[in-house]
């Protein structure tokens, strides 16, 4: 049954490149890039490792190999959290789950986070055993010095590697009694320090800091980013602005679950549950860190009941297995309908400008270009001659540029002024999908000294008219 919710984790991967960061990250894999308008020094990549290998991945068979990647990987992340528990795993419990990952399965996209959810399930199944007092202490060593490497690699693959110490230190506290004369105190306090072994030493180590100001807006300069970056926005805000209805308030009923059986239950890692479950109710891309902790728990806390599940099973077998045999070919029916959606490329033509990069890669233009953040990763990895305006690294940039950026939408004249200012003559721009520029596109249009060179059904490529 762990075998089968691991195999629909991967298949309902399978879909192509949503998540428009990772051309940035593709790009950088080849040479660090930089857009043309001003970066917020130091600069520290923290996702280098993680962009080596999706770098070296794609170089062996583009976004098809990356997606079918992407997708074991996502198989190892739920086999590794539920491991601990699969015995207790009933095929009720395990249909359930596979509907629910099927349900959110455009979460499962290729993003570092995926690199910290399974080093997390590492430490998931390993951290017990070196704090447990019956284990060998040579297996002890062994295992801390793999912990040791993995969280020095963590370091380089995002910001989030802040979980494996800080999970280190949970579990240590609640296995082991005195817990501050324990030698292993020294263990967990050379897993916080990971971060000084690399180059970036201490910029690395504060990494985390400025990222979680960066997704929940605890200062001022930050808040602009936690409220109009579209994956920071809570569930909550997204409900209310009437987008993915569905599935927003479900994360929000799963969510306050969450927090419920974390404060009733006793069983261990509650606390980790109650973290997640406020993170998923923050912003909706911490809901992938929820999820297998939330699974997790809903196994152990209702493992009492399984008996009773079983004995269900065998007096009432045929029905039984005729709900689940239904439901399962409801989804496979629905999951087989979605992958005639896509093609061969595994790109979303949607939400990165395919046919348009194209289009400009053959017409090149003088001066400098103006594009839509979620266009810019892309745009660097495909025409790297043409310096571009903003990408998803939001954390570089200065929240005033990102509101004056976020204000050309509304106030097309500010763009006029501001594109004569610093020579830009080209815009590419979405037409469909998060596509906040209508107004300004109309505007420019409209007012003679722009024109629209290219487009297509998603996206639109302007030139000032000399």
């Amino acid at each position: 049954m762990l075998s089968f919710i691991c195999l629909t984790a991967i298949l309902v991967a399978l879909f192509p490149l949503t998540d428009t960061d990772i051309w940035w990250h593709l790009a950088c894999s080849r040479e660090w890039v930089v857009t043309w308008t001003p970066v917020r020094e130091p600069v520290v990549n923290v996702h280098e490792y993680f962009q080596a290998v999706t770098g070296f991945v794609y170089g062996l068979g583009g976004a098809p190999l990356l997606v079918f990647a992407k997708s074991l990987l996502w198989g190892l992340v739920f086999w590794l959290f539920l491991r601990p528990c699969y015995k207790t795993l009933s095929w009720l419990v395990t249909v359930c789950f596979a509907i629910l990952l099927f349900v959110f399965r455009y979460q499962f996209e290729i993003r570092p986070v995926v690199f910290s959810l399974v080093f997390l399930g590492l430490y998931w199944n390993l951290l017990e055993k070196v704090f447990d007092s019956a284990w060998a202490m040579k297996k002890k060593m062994m295992v801390s010095l793999l912990v040791l490497l993995v969280q020095w690699l963590w370091c380089k693959c995002q910001g989030l590697y802040i979980l494996g110490p800080l999970f280190a230190f949970y579990v240590l506290v609640s296995r082991v009694k005195c817990w501050w004369r324990s030698p292993w105190i020294a263990f967990v306090i050379a897993m916080f320090l990971m971060p000084l072994l690399h180059a970036e030493g201490l910029r690395l180590f504060l990494y985390p800091f400025g990222l979680l100001d960066r997704l929940l807006g605890l200062t001022e300069s930050a808040s602009i980013f936690a409220s109009e970056i579209a994956e920071n926005r809570s569930p909550f805000k997204i409900l209310l602005a009437g987008e993915s209805v569905g599935t927003s308030a479900l994360v929000i009923l799963m969510s306050l679950a969450g927090i419920a059986i974390s404060l009733r239950s006793s069983f261990k890692y509650r606390f980790c549950l109650l973290v997640v479950s406020v993170l998923a109710l923050t912003a909706e891309r911490n809901f992938v860190l929820f999820l297998p902790v939330f699974i997790y728990s809903v196994v152990v806390v209702t493992a009492g009941v399984n008996l009773w599940i079983k004995r269900m099973t065998a007096h009432g077998r045929q029905v039984v297995w005729g709900i689940l045999c239904a439901a399962l070919m409801f989804v496979a029916g629905l999951w087989c309908r979605s992958l005639t959606t896509y093609d061969c490329s595994m790109i979303s033509y949607q939400r990165v400008p395919v046919l348009a990069a194209q289009w400009m890669s053959m017409h090149p233009h003088l001066g400098r270009l103006f594009n839509d953040d979620r266009a810019g990763g892309y745009l660097a990895f495909i025409n790297p001659a043409d310096s571009t305006y903003i990408d998803g690294r939001f954390i570089l940039k200065s929240a005033d540029f990102f509101q004056q950026y976020l204000n050309f939408a509304e106030n097309p004249q500010e763009f006029v002024t501001h594109a004569q200012i610093h020579n830009i003559d080209r815009a590419v721009l979405p037409l469909r999908y998060y596509a906040r520029w209508e107004k300004l596109i109309n505007s420019l249009i409209q007012s003679g000294r722009w024109t629209c060179v290219y487009n297509d059904e998603y996206f639109a490529v302007l030139d000032r008219v000399n």
